[in-house]
């Protein structure tokens, strides 16, 4: 199924503030993994920060009342981010995930309209430099075909499909739970890479 990112973008900048941040919280979750391989392979980062800012922002959804200071959590992120001067790829997904998270929390401190889009066009970025790095030298026409009818872009388009139904619905805590649980893709990031020994 080939998602159409007009009509998509779109519906989704139609959601209440609520369902987009649900939507965006769920790619963090799906983005985690990536940062956490980084961590992993190289020793820098702090996945355990960036994992418990992504849980005060789904218990703010949970309880939109919960007095949290996201003033202080985007500071904690920010000391998340990778080495500027590591320009590996993995350092680059794992920024996405860092970014993500960033722009979540810009809109719970204030205006951020765009901030739902840039989640959602950051994880396809990704997906696409995953299998331009693994397709290798091919001329752009053909790399576009190639990532077009690529499984794993497939798996971009159907999972953020899949999310903004759910967070179509009604959110209630039950609802949450599911999307959140979506987001988590058993583990599996959205380059359709995972970690087993992942620690809560």
């Amino acid at each position: 199924m080939v998602s159409k990112p007009q009509g998509f973008y779109q519906r989704l900048q139609e959601l209440p503030l609520p369902a987009q941040q649900a939507f965006m919280a769920a790619l963090c979750e799906r983005l985690l993994p990536n940062y956490m391989l980084y961590q992993q392979t190289t020793g820098q980062g702090d996945s355990h920060t960036l994992g418990t800012v992504l849980s005060l922002v789904w218990e703010r959804l949970n309880v939109p009342n919960a007095s949290i200071d996201f003033a202080r959590q985007a500071e904690k992120l920010a000391e998340c981010e990778p080495p500027e001067e590591d320009d590996s790829f993995g350092a680059r997904r794992a920024l996405d995930a860092v970014v993500s998270v960033s722009a979540l929390l810009d809109t719970l401190q204030g205006d951020s309209p765009e901030a739902v889009l840039d989640v959602s066009r950051t994880s396809r970025a990704g997906v696409r430099a995953f299998i331009e790095l693994t397709e290798g030298e091919v001329d752009a026409q053909k790399l576009a075909l190639i990532i077009r009818d690529h499984p794993l872009m497939d798996d971009e388009n159907d999972f953020q499909d899949a999310v903004l139904e759910a967070v179509s619905e009604p959110l209630d805590k039950a609802s949450l739970k599911e999307v959140r649980e979506l987001g988590r893709n058993g583990g599996i990031s959205n380059l359709g890479l995972s970690l087993d020994d992942v620690e809560e």
